[in-house]
This record gives C-alpha cells, structure tokens and sequence, in this order.
C-alpha cells in the first residue's frame, strides 16, 4: 500500500506543481487588483509562471521516482507535464486579443486555464485510479468553466452545459469502473492491478464489466468514437483559445493516463485489449474524417480533424503490446504525434483566431474566403497547420506519421497502417477546401474592377493623389472610369452615378478597401498583436522545426518512453 508519511516524502519532486497551483493563487489575486486593459498582465504573468515551471519539470529530467506511491516521476510524467504547461503558454499568448474581445472578465481565465494544465500533469504522474480520476475531475471542472466562459454568447453556454451533462456522465462511469474494480482485485493501484489480472481475476464478470467502464471513460477524454458526440458540439461553441486548449492538451492528457493504464496495468490482457484498441482507431480515424468532409464551420472540421488525429495515435497504442523493441518504438511514436498535433493545432488555430478577431467571430469556411489577401501572416499559419495534418513533408505531421506508423507495421498490424494512409488521403480534401477559399476566393462584398478602374487607381497614385476605388455595384466591363472627385463618365451619362460608390482608399497600407460597403460586409483590417503574433510564430516554428530537424524530439520521446515501459 502507499505510504502516507509526510515526514518520508520527497517534496522536491512536485516542484513544478507547487509552483503552478502557486500561480493559480496569484492570477486570482492579479485580477482582484487590476483593471481595464490590465488582463494583459496577468496573461504575461500566467506565461512566465508556467515558464518558471517548465525549469522545474526540466530540472527533474532523469529522475525515476514516486512520491507517496500514488504519483510517479520519471522522464515519461516530465515530459508530458512540459507538453501541458507549453500548451498553456501557447493558448495564453493566443488569448490575449480574443479575451479583450469577448470575454467581460478576462482574468479569471487565465486562472483556470493554469488550474486545467495541473490537472493535466497529475494525469500524467497518476500510477494508482483514485488519484488519476481526481487529476481527471480537476482538469474537467476547469473545462467545464473555460467552455461557457463567454457568458453573453448562447452557443458558449449551451456547449458548457452539453460538456458538464456528458463529462458528468462519462465521468460516474469511470468512477464506476474503478469501484467495481476495486471490489474484484482489492486495490486502485496500476501495480496490484496487473499482477491481479495475470490471475483467474481477469475471467471474472465484474472485473472485466469494470474494464469496459474504465475503457469508455477514458475513450470519452480522448474522444474516441462511439464517445465522441460531445466534441464537435462542444468545440463549436467554445471560446476559440479553448478550442484550441480541448484539442491539444486535453487530449494529450487523456493519452497520458490510457498509456500509463495500459502499460502498468493491463498488461495481462495484451490480446484482447490491442484488438479492442485496433477496432477504436479505425473506427474513430474513419469517422473523423468522413464526417469533416461534409462541414461548413471551421472549428467544427478542426473537431472531427481532432477526432481523425485521436485515431491515428490509437493505432499506435495498439501496437503496445507488440515482442521486442516494437511496443517502446510505437510509444515514441505516440508521443512524437501528441507533440507535433501541438504545435501544429495551436498554429492553425492562431489563424483562425487572427480572424475571428476582427470579423467579430465568424468561424464559417466560406467566411475566410481571400483571408491571403486580408491577412497574409493568418493564412499561410492555417495553410500550414493543416498541410501538417495531412501529413505532407516538411511539416511535422509528416515526421510524426512516420514515427508512428512504422512500428505499427512491423508488430504486423500493416493493415492498419493501410487505412490510416487511406484515412489521410480522405483528409486532403477537406484541408484542400480550406486551403482553396482562403488562397482563391475573393473576399465577401468586394467585386473585382474593371481594367478602367485600375488604370484610374494606378494613374492617382503615381501623381500622388488620393485614389477612388468604384464599389461593389460596380460590373465587370462597364466602361466607367472615377475621376479623382468621385464622379465617373461614361455611355449612361447622368445616371451613371447610380452606379458607382465612391470610396476613398488613402495610402495603401491601410487596406481600406471595405469602406462605404453595408455593416455586414466589411472585414475591419487590423494588423495582428504582439502576443498573438509571437504565440503563432511558435507555433509554426514547432511544426517546421519537427518536420525538418525532429532528432530532438526524438531523443525526448525516447527518453519518456524507456521511462514508460521501466519495470
């Protein structure tokens, strides 16, 4: 049994969590103490608090250890436990903008975005159910807030509560399973529980009833189908940065735990648990992406993307269980795939929040139609992250498949490597439609003009007058060329001021090409902030970084996968 005795415990090794239930307490503070515009700060504070953080967990790199024998440190937990407070990091610097937009009180978030990556970490650390569910529920109650955060917008609430009903319910199920467990091997921990299921034990009705409920409860956090309904719901309605935190860190901490689980404790059952897992990804790679093919709102696609992506990690999950040096080269695989969806979602969403910022929080594909001309940097950071997904070279998404589906296929398991490529062509598509209105689509309300206008544009600029552009009544080959008054002439004489809708332009840098236009069709061009840009950059330099040069990544991927398969 574990040892409870404070005076034996190694405090030391929970540093890092110290120091961010710490920097719950002071974001709390902060907000209590600043107004205005002041949620920056404690934004830039909760950064270099999970900074100061990330040293911590570093500073124990190497370290194979357990604290009260509940929680286990070891180069597995510390990297996982880096992976969430950079997640953090990432989704504060991409927060900064959208939470002085939307949100009414923006500092409390920044707390309970801290308060979801602790949860994540204790996750990753749990080796014993109680202390995993508790971890879970703490990262779940965090969730539960930031997904209704913005209280004055319908769908954000609806999601929050569909989320608190359905996490509540997966939630009982798992508890459930832990019980019942419990009562056939007479012990929580992963240890006892693996000797118990090596025995007649694992036959028995209740425990494998437990096993089951135990399964779907954590398929729910990583939302593997059949328990992926909630997602796509839940996705759309959030705020965007929470969108983006759901579908990385969450998702990652729910591989934590099921890896850990898995390895430790059901190990016993490797056959019929790596058939379990096998029928999962496939059904969850191949939902994800038919049903994305069929979406019109762009962070309900990035939902079933999440769902495709679950999927192809599965299929190294079931690879575990493989002889030899195979079940620790598709744990790296794993691992290497939850750091590039990282960088790669975290870039992708940095676009689209660039977006939603300034056309007041339209997330429909057809709404980014042009955004690489109205936003160069935004574009090409989707572009990116979704080129990743599909797994083109260059990019991370490239390197992590390889990692990951090379040793699936030499545990004999090529079949499923053969529908996860299948899978990612299917992909293609729908990044491709995403691609295609962003890079030829013209933006909404503008019309192109006719060669007359632009002759007329290009002729005021050169004489360094104030330009006119003819608006969106304007048709093609009309014939009618502005004057620098405004005025145009041509065959239609009087009328033809019916016609046109006089705009000044003034100099070109400030795009203002929407003026005069109906409320509705204007896209407000502002340029993107300091933090967003430097959260966006970071982002895609993860994801190039990984795809060209991913030997680093590798060797920490080793590293937490020996430590993950350590007797």
């Amino acid at each position: 049994m574990p040892n409870f005795d404070p005076a034996t415990l190694d405090y030391v090794l929970l540093a890092p969590q110290f120091i961010v239930t710490g920097l719950i307490f002071v974001c709390l503070s902060l907000d209590l103490m600043v107004y205005g515009r002041g949620h920056r700060f404690i934004g830039w504070v909760a950064i270099m608090g999970l900074a100061v953080g990330i040293g911590a967990q570093a500073s124990l790199w190497g370290v194979r250890s357990s604290f009260a024998g509940v929680l286990r440190v070891d180069d597995y937990s510390n990297l996982f436990n880096i992976i969430f407070m950079a997640a953090g990091i990432g989704v504060v610097f991409l927060s900064f903008d959208y939470a002085e937009r939307f949100f009414t009180q923006p500092g409390e978030f920044y707390a309970f975005l801290v308060a979801g990556v602790l949860g994540m970490g204790l996750m990753a650390q749990a080796q014993e159910l109680l202390t995993a569910y508790i971890a879970l529920e703490l990262l779940s109650f965090s969730s539960y807030v930031l997904v209704s955060y913005a209280k004055t917008n319908l769908k954000s609430n609806e999601a929050g509560l569909k989320y608190i009903i359905l996490g509540s319910f997966s939630s009982a199920i798992l508890l459930y399973g832990v019980s019942l467990l419990f009562g056939a091997v007479g012990s929580t921990m992963f240890t006892d529980i693996r000797a118990a299921l090596g025995t007649s034990v694992a036959t028995s009705a209740v425990a494998q009833i437990a096993l089951i409920m135990i399964t779907a409860g954590l398929a729910f956090k990583v939302a593997a189908v059949p328990f992926h309904m909630y997602s796509p719901d839940v996705y759309e309605g959030a705020p965007t940065p929470i969108t983006a935190f759901l579908s990385v860190a969450s998702k990652a901490a729910g591989f934590a735990l099921t890896m850990r689980f898995v390895v430790m404790a059901l190990w016993p059952l490797r056959g019929p648990v790596s058939d379990v897992i096998a029928f999962l990804a496939i059904l969850t790679m191949t939902l994800g992406n038919v049903v994305a093919l069929r979406q019109t709102n762009i962070k309900r696609l990035m939902a079933y993307s999440s769902i495709a992506q679950a999927g192809y990690a599965l299929i190294g999950v079931a690879a575990f269980f493989a002889a030899g040096d195979i079940a620790e080269q598709a744990s790296r695989g794993v691992i290497l795939q939850l750091i590039g969806y990282l960088f790669t979602t975290l870039a992708a969403f940095g676009g689209i929040i660039a977006f939603q910022v300034v056309a007041d929080g339209r997330e429909n594909i057809s709404d980014l139609a042009g955004l690489s001309r109205r936003s160069p940097f935004a574009a090409f950071a989707i572009m990116s992250a979704l080129f990743s997904l599909a797994g083109m070279p260059i990019f991370s998404g490239f390197m992590t498949k390889l990692f990951l589906f090379a040793p699936v296929a030499r545990a004999d398991l090529l079949w499923l490597v053969g529908i996860a490529v299948l899978n990612s062509t299917i992909s293609l598509y729908y990044y491709l439609q995403v691609i295609r209105v962003m890079y030829s689509e013209s933006p909404a309300g503008v019309t192109a003009m006719n060669a007359s206008a632009v002759a007329a544009i290009k002729a005021a600029s050169v004489h360094h007058e104030e330009p006119v552009l003819v608006g969106a009544a304007v048709a093609h080959g009309s014939g009618h060329a502005p004057d620098n008054h405004g005025s145009s002439h041509g065959s239609h004489g009087a009328d033809s001021h019916d016609d046109v809708a006089p705009v000044s332009l003034g100099p070109w840098w400030r795009r203002r090409l929407t003026d005069g236009m109906e409320p509705e069709l204007r896209f407000p061009i502002d340029p993107i902030s300091i933090e967003l840009g430097i959260g966006i950059t970071l982002a895609l330099a993860g994801t190039f970084a990984l795809g060209l040069y991913p030997a680093p990544f590798v060797n920490l991927a080793y590293d937490a996968s020996m430590a993950l398969f350590a007797k």
